[in-house]
Order: structure tokens, then sequence, then C-alpha cells
């Protein structure tokens, strides 16, 4: 019966592997702690660039020139790929459990990294040998070309791309926050924690905001509390003419139902175009001791809210949760060339390289706003992953 291979023969295979990754692993996380848990800090464009057209250069002679030599068929071989996609796996599943950038409660876990942990030194090192692996195989299919190999080529290098813009360009992607106000330009962003500011290369004004609401809710609601009554009250998602509702010995039918109104002199309400109109709707309230009518109503900044006292308990019209809102908005280069443009949610407007995204508003204020947040997002080093991407595109196209 032949003897099992001894450790570390060429050619080296899943078992060295194996080790050589928990030892890279290991030195990354002891790096990690004598850094005392501290992120590692990327480069920024154009050294970052400098760097990874270096380390591919390298990737390409190394390669290329010591094909032959068992360990550098060994480094591009599959056995370490899979093991190092392994440890990239188990990496992120940490990164997926504990919070990011959040508030280090574990000291060890905060030692090691594991709350930045795709800025830790045990990634970073998973990462660097896994582009020097999926590059040397790469290279020795490029080399001597053969158009069977076209598929391995663009899907391994699309990859490549993928994987080595994102990790590169991660320190030049800027996120920020501009607060802009009703009839004023604004063009100062701050960051997410709002310790540090960036003027944008444009101006952004803002002529109008505006929210849609869904229909509002009935609630019963205790004042002596401050509390809806959860275990006696059910919302309704929509209130409209005709529907009724009922609580334990409480009943309740909508006789009239406006969206949009104002209200007059005698009580009523009368239905409304204007812009400060708001839900009225008229209801017939009845309990064990009789019934009677009364308007409800969400109010406004101008309109006290109107809501219906039942033994000490309150029937409520709660405005709907917000369905949509948009700013109105005219950018403005250093130039003084003028776009119109409306910023809705999940449609960003693209200006100058960077891309603009409706984020939020003043919640307090509702569909009376006149405050807009929108996120400003630059990334340098998208073409470079979309290129990446629309290579492994054409690559499942030709399997």
């Amino acid at each position: 019966m032949a003897s099992s291979r001894p450790w570390f023969h060429y050619p080296w295979q899943f078992k060295e592997s194996a080790l050589f990754t928990l030892i890279v692993l290991v030195v990354g996380f002891s790096l990690q702690f004598i850094a005392q848990g501290a992120p590692l800090q990327a480069p920024r464009l154009p050294m970052n660039a400098m760097l990874l057209t270096l380390y591919a250069l390298l990737l390409f002679g190394v390669g290329l020139s010591f094909r032959n030599r068992p360990f550098v068929q060994w480094l591009g071989s599959i056995p370490l790929g899979l093991s190092l996609i392994v440890a990239i796996a188990l990496l992120s599943l940490i990164g997926g459990i504990v919070p990011q950038e959040g508030e280090m409660a574990v000291a060890w876990m905060a030692q090691l990294g594991f709350y930045h942990i795709f800025t830790s030194i045990p990634f970073v090192l998973a990462i660097l040998l896994f582009l020097a692996n999926l590059g040397i195989a790469l290279v020795w299919r490029i080399i001597p070309f053969s158009v069977k190999n076209l598929q391995f080529i663009l899907f391994h290098g699309g990859f490549w791309l993928t994987v080595a813009g994102s990790m590169a360009g991660s320190s030049d992607l800027t996120r920020l926050v501009v607060p802009l106000h009703e009839g004023r330009a604004g063009n100062l962003g701050y960051n997410r924690e709002g310790n540090a500011t960036e003027q944008l290369p444009f101006a952004i004004t803002l002529h109008d905001f505006s929210l849609e609401e869904y229909p509002p809710q009935l609630l019963v609601y205790n004042p002596k509390t401050d509390a809806v009554l959860v275990e006696r009250s059910k919302s309704v998602t929509q209130v409209r003419q005709g529907m009724e509702a009922s609580w334990d010995n409480l009943h309740v039918k909508v006789l009239e139902y406006f969206p949009s109104a104002l209200p007059t002199s005698n009580g009523e309400a009368v239905a409304t175009t204007s812009s400060e109109g708001i839900p009225f709707a008229k209801v017939a309230v009845t309990t064990p001791t009789g019934t009677y009518t009364t308007w409800l109503t969400t109010g406004s900044p101008t309109i006290k809210p109107d809501a219906a006292e039942i033994n000490g308990i309150m029937l409520i019209m709660a405005p709907g949760a917000p369905k949509a809102f948009r700013s109105a908005i005219t950018l403005e280069d250093s130039n003084g060339n003028k776009r119109d443009a409306m910023l809705e949610v999940n449609k960003p407007v693209d200006m100058m390289g960077w891309k603009l995204y409706q984020m939020g508003y003043d919640e307090g204020a509702g569909r009376w706003s006149q405050l807009s947040l929108v996120e400003a997002i630059r990334d340098p080093w998208l073409p470079v992953v979309y290129t990446g991407f629309f290579m492994m595109m054409a690559a499942n196209l030709l399997f």
C-alpha cells in the first residue's frame, strides 16, 4: 500500500494550502492585536492606482517568468484559491454578524479588528493573496492566448478588476449629506458623523419639496400615558367614506372623507386643492351610551388636530405614512451652467461625477417640510468595478 505524500512536498495540495491560509489569518490577527485594533488607512488617488498597477505588473511578471517554479505553480493553484475564498467568506461572516463601525462593546473583539473587519490586517492580507492567486492563474491563460480560454479570461479578469477596484477605491468613496432649504442654494456636505465638511464643485438650489402620504389611520390613544392602546385598538390602513371599524364597545363609521380640506367657520370642512389642505373625516361614533357625529383631522402647523374623547381615551386620525417625496432642484456648476432636475427616492441625479440621492426631510414638519436632505456620493473607481461586472456578464454569454 502506497504511503501518503509527506507534508510540504511539491506539488502542494489542499492540506498545505489550508494550513498556509490559517497561518496568514493568525499572523494577520496578531498584527492587528499589536496595532491595538486600528483599521488600515488605504492610500487615495493617485497613489492607490499606482500601487495597484505595480502589483498587477508584478503578478504578470512572476506568472510569466516563473511559471515552472513549484512555488509559483502552487501560488496560482486551485487549492490555494479555494482556501483563501473560505477564509474571506469567514471574515465576511464576522462582518455580517458583528456591527461594523459601531460601539466597540467587547475589548478583545475591538483589539482584533472585528468592528471594522473589512479594513483589518487579516482581511487585507487574504484579499491580496487571493488577487495574487487569481492574477497568476489569469496570466497563464492569457499567454499563450487561445480562443478556448476567452471565457476564463473574461470572467476571472472581470472578477479581479471588481475585487481590486473595490478594495483600492474604498478610500476614495465619498458620502456626504447635503441639507437644502427651500429658496436657497447650498453646496456644503457633511459626513455621516457630522464632524467633517466638504464643498461640492457645484451648487444645488431647492425650489420645492413635496411629499405624498398614504391615507391616514384611525387609532385609539390614551393621553394620560401618551401611548396608543395597542391591545384595545387596531389601525385601519385606509380611511375612506363608508368605512367602519370597531374597538371593544366602540364602533366608528366614516360618513364623509376629504383627503384635502380646510375648516369652515361653522365647524364643518370643505374640500380644497390648496397645498394647505389636510385630511378631514366626519365620523359617527357609537358607544353603549349612544351615537354622535364629529369631525376628525390630522392637523397641520396652522390647523389644530381634532379628535374625539371617549371615556378618557381619544379617537384620533393619525397622518399616513410617507408614500413618496421629491425635491425640485437646480444644479449649477462654477461656469454658471444650470440644469433643472427632480430628485426622487431611488432615482438619483448625476452631476460632475457625483450621484445625488433623495435621502430625507424634516420628519417633524412632515409634508410641510422646507428642508430636504440629499446624499451626495462620489466613487471614482466605479467605472473599474462596472468594467469587471460587464466582463463577467460577457463571459456568461459565452458559456
